[in-house]
C-alpha cells in the first residue's frame, strides 16, 4: 500500500530533520528513493555552510544524482518533512523527480500548493505528482519545538 511506503520513507526524512534540529538548523529533512533504495539524504545545512541553497532537498537531490552518476532522477521520489520552497520544487522538476511526498505545508514559502504549484505547472516540460500530509503532525511538532527552543534561547516568552 502506498501510504505504508510513504510513511516508511517519511520516517527516514524525519530522522534527517531531527539531526538538523540537534545541530541548530531549521529541522527539515529529505530523502530520495529509487525503487526501494534510498539514494540520497539531506538535512538543512544553511547555517553551518553559510549557504542559502543548502536546503535538505537540495542536498538530497545532489546526493542522489551523485549516486546515479546522472542529474536525471527519473522514476525517483523525493520525501521531505516540509513542503518544498520554490528553489527546491524547481530543482525537483529539473531533476525529473516522479513524485514529491511531503509532511507539513509551508504557508510562507511552499511551492507545492501553498503559494505556488511549481511541480504541477503545465507550462513546464516535466511535472511531478504531489502527495502531502504524510506524518504531517510529527513534522510540524518538530518545527514548533525548534522555534520554541529558539525563542527561549533569545529570552522571549513562549506560549
Amino acid at each position: 500500500m502506498d501510504s505504508d511506503r510513504y510513511s516508511i520513507y517519511m520516517r527516514l526524512a524525519l530522522r534527517e530533520a531531527e539531526q538538523a534540529f540537534e545541530e541548530g538548523e531549521v529541522p527539515v529533512g529529505a530523502v530520495v528513493v529509487q525503487g526501494d533504495r534510498v539514494i540520497g539524504r539531506g538535512a538543512n545545512r544553511t547555517v553551518h555552510l553559510h549557504d542559502a541553497t543548502a536546503h535538505a532537498e537540495m542536498i538530497a537531490l545532489t546526493a542522489a544524482a551523485n549516486a546515479l552518476g546522472d542529474w536525471r532522477l527519473e522514476g525517483c521520489e523525493l520525501y521531505c518533512t516540509l513542503e518544498p520552497c520554490a528553489m527546491c520544487a524547481g530543482a525537483a522538476v529539473l531533476s525529473r523527480i516522479e513524485r514529491i511526498v511531503f509532511g507539513s505545508r509551508d504557508p510562507k514559502f511552499g511551492a507545492c500548493g501553498s503559494i505556488f504549484l511549481i511541480p504541477g505547472d503545465p507550462r513546464l516540460n516535466h511535472r511531478a505528482e504531489i502527495v502531502e500530509g504524510v506524518l504531517a503532525d510529527a513534522a510540524a511538532e518538530l518545527m514548533r519545538a525548534f522555534f520554541q527552543r529558539l525563542r527561549q534561547a533569545k529570552g522571549e516568552e513562549v506560549t
